[in-house]
């Protein structure tokens, strides 16, 4: 039984700090879902600078290629090889350095921005010329293996992007 004389008061006060609290969660989270939106941003424009860069220096490949023979074009190809060894895991490659002056240019353009290596904002953040790979293997129908590595800020693991393409 319910006593008629006895008067509630507070609810509404109680009632209106719990809609306060369920406002604040779902702006909260808002703000969550825009963070990660930017940070989803940032990769995505990361990934069309690596695929973009890794496509240069392969057009850049196709154009050099000495072609007057088998021998020539595969000689010519080799040139273009760059730190051919090591972890791709980790992109922690070693090696030898490309010799030619476009792998030069090209590891310049991602680790500093500018193609002669002055630049002081890289193309991709947290990549070196140690992070990128251009494997070359002339008994495999010249196959090309193009790395392109970076790390961006607060990443615990490197980013990878790989294109393979064969070169006749």
């Amino acid at each position: 039984m319910v006593a008629t004389g006895i008067r509630q008061s507070g609810m509404a006060l109680l009632e209106a700090l719990i809609g306060i609290l369920i406002f604040s969660i779902g702006i909260l989270a808002l703000v969550a879902m825009q963070a990660a939106s930017i940070n989803a941003a940032a990769d995505a424009q990361y990934r069309v600078e690596a695929v973009n860069a890794a496509n240069q220096i392969l057009g850049h490949m196709w154009m050099s290629v000495d072609r007057t023979s088998p021998a020539t074009a595969q000689a010519s190809l080799l040139a273009f090889e760059h730190q051919t060894t090591g972890a791709p895991n980790e992109c922690n490659f070693t090696g030898a350095a490309g010799a030619s002056p476009a792998v030069t240019a090209w590891t310049n353009l991602l680790n500093t921005g500018k193609a002669d290596g002055s630049g002081t904002k890289p193309l991709l953040p947290g990549s070196s010329a140690e992070m990128q790979q251009i494997d070359i293997d002339t008994g495999v129908s010249n196959r090309v293996t193009i790395t392109v590595c970076w790390r961006a800020p607060g990443d615990a693991a490197p980013h990878r992007h790989t294109v393979v393409a064969y070169v006749n």
